[in-house]
């Protein structure tokens, strides 16, 4: 510590380096957000460590203890097998879990290098993705889920082949308008001048610089993705018995909600947390993300 005219001067504090540090800081400063990502991170890891955590097996039921409310053994009741309620949230959220995140990186590893695509390449080609968009953009989401899941048939798989068939337009036409307004700057006329490839262009240069929104995106799809799911269980066009979900468990026992609560309210206000707990991440990411943000 230097001594100036018997002041004492303390150093500056350093300040990060690096565009992921520094939106790493304006991140943190969200307390509300932080304690989102916490509760993100604690689910994730409880997806993971389900097998562990879990009190009971979640598809063996006590037939001696069924329709059971909240008590000292089963913290969250049983169902009509008898089954625990709290060990089927548990290994539920591996269901709910997987389906909002692994939907949402097949929509970007469909929708980016499209989007890309369109936005440099332009002519016909961008013409003929514009408007297979616009087609895929007129059908409602959810009706077209049913449709294909009806025909197909309901499970993981078929789920997450819904979401992405029309699923990557939003992150297809969000790349391309990046795409639109990075294709004339002078780093990408200079990639060019040097010999760039498309292939070059578009890896290297355009799509980093579309990550940002790309992430933001991303963040904010998961929800979409996990009430979508939620609402096809709810329907029975989801995953199927004896595989343990949260929508399947509400659609499963609404009918049971004035006598036996516990089987319905859990897996919603879950669900609802999860949800809230990802929309915050989201927008706190975009705020922190942003460079025009100064706080």
């Amino acid at each position: 510590m230097a001594v100036i005219a018997g002041a004492a001067v303390r150093p500056a504090r350093a300040q990060p380096r690096g565009a992921a540090a520094r939106a790493w800081l304006r991140f943190r400063r969200n307390k509300v957000a932080m304690v989102a990502l916490g509760f993100i991170v604690l689910e994730i890891l409880v997806a993971i460590f389900a097998a562990q955590i879990a009190p009971f097996d979640p598809y063996h039921g006590d037939y001696a203890a069924t329709w059971q409310l909240p008590s000292g053994k089963h913290w969250l009741g049983t169902d009509d097998l008898g089954r625990d309620v709290l060990s089927r949230l548990i290994y539920g959220s591996r269901v709910s879990l997987a389906v909002g995140i692994l939907s949402q990186f097949v929509l970007v590893i469909v929708g980016v290098p499209i989007g890309a695509l369109a936005g440099l390449l332009s002519g016909r080609f961008d013409y003929a993705v514009m408007r297979v968009i616009d087609v895929l953009s007129s059908l409602p989401s959810l009706l077209f889920y049913i449709l294909l899941l009806v025909v197909l048939g309901a499970g993981f798989t078929n789920i997450i082949l819904a979401m992405a068939i029309t699923g990557w337009i939003g992150i297809a036409r969000l790349v391309r308008g990046q795409v639109l307004s990075l294709k004339e700057t002078d780093f990408i006329r200079a990639a060019r001048a040097m010999g760039g490839d498309t292939r070059h262009i578009v890896t290297v240069h355009l799509v980093r610089n579309t990550l940002t929104p790309v992430i933001v995106t991303m963040t904010l799809g998961v929800p979409g993705a996990m009430f979508a799911e939620a609402g096809l269980s709810y329907l029975g066009l989801g995953i199927t018995p004896p595989t343990p979900s949260w929508g399947q468990m509400i659609g499963l026992y609404q009918q049971y909600i004035q006598t036996f609560w516990n089987l319905t309210v859990f897996p919603a206000l879950v669900l609802a947390l999860t949800m809230l707990a990802w929309v915050l991440v989201g927008d706190a990411l975009r705020d922190a993300l942003d460079p025009t943000v100064r706080r």
